[in-house]
């Protein structure tokens, strides 16, 4: 089965480029990678022209005009145009671990999705992250994450085995986290993939309702599935944006839609 990773980037070059030496240094390596720009300009397309020659990396880039906060809309041009079965999504501010794929592979099913976790990191030591760290290992590890002033969270540092067991005992939600979660295609697609009249604030959450709401179960494993999230600002967040989000999620989850009225079909893309 081949996977698509799905992520978005906007103007970040610096830190899509430890996302994307994240990916070379994967274990599994049957999978492509589709970027979903939201608008970057040169620099962000002058890193990707890079890595297609430097790397390995099966690689997209989707790309649309700046026009604004419009994650849904290029993350569905992202499903549209991917070419595996499966996908991941994650994004551009996240360093997958290096099993970070094999650990969605094995845990796909049908009939569910995956709700994987992150650990934020402090702006120093996301800037301090190199490429050999990245290739090694070492910004996952403990003395590594402490000698740099972090003190590392539980899913970072515990066996897979203690993975397992925490996934089951874990009171976290089981929702689709736009960082780390997976699916299968077909079912991305029955639900019309994002709504794209959300700008920034519980997209992915609702996304997730409606594949439950289309009776795909959610399955946890924020302990096995584990990426970095390296600092950034957040200028892009409105409190008009979240409200209008959250009248839709809530409509979502009082009429048990399957299909949002604004996704995919709407968007002409299929």
């Amino acid at each position: 089965m081949k996977i698509s990773v799905i992520f978005t980037t906007y103007n970040s070059p610096a830190w899509l480029e430890k996302v994307l030496w994240g990916f070379q240094y994967q274990t599994d390596k049957n999978f492509e990678v589709v970027i979903a720009d939201d608008g970057s300009g040169q620099e962000t397309r002058d890193v990707i022209e890079r890595f297609r020659r430097e790397s390995d990396l099966d690689l997209q880039h989707v790309w649309q005009e700046d026009d604004g906060f419009q994650k849904c809309k290029v993350l569905n041009r992202a499903i549209v145009a991917a070419t595996g079965e499966y996908m991941v999504t994650t994004d551009g501010d996240c360093i997958p671990r290096k099993d970070f794929v094999a650990v969605h592979r094995k845990y796909a099913e049908p009939g569910k999705f995956l709700s994987g976790g992150y650990f934020k990191l402090p702006m120093a030591v996301s800037e301090a992250i190199t490429r050999e760290d990245i290739a090694l290992g070492r910004c996952f590890d403990k003395d590594w994450l402490i000698a740099n002033g972090v003190r590392p969270a539980l899913k970072v540092t515990v066996s897979p085995w203690q993975a397992v067991l925490l996934n089951h005992l874990t009171l976290t939600n089981r929702t689709w986290n736009g960082h780390n979660a997976s699916c299968f295609i077909e079912d991305a697609i029955k639900v019309n993939g994002f709504d794209e009249r959300m700008k920034y604030g519980g997209l992915d959450c609702e996304f997730g309702g409606r594949l439950l709401n289309a009776g795909i179960e959610a399955r946890q494993i924020r302990y096995s599935a584990i990426c970095l999230h390296l600092d950034h600002s957040r200028g892009y967040v409105t409190d008009e944006d979240w409200r209008n989000n959250r009248v839709i999620r809530k409509t979502s989850i009082r009429e048990k839609i399957i299909e949002t009225p604004a996704g995919i079909k709407q968007a002409g893309l299929i």
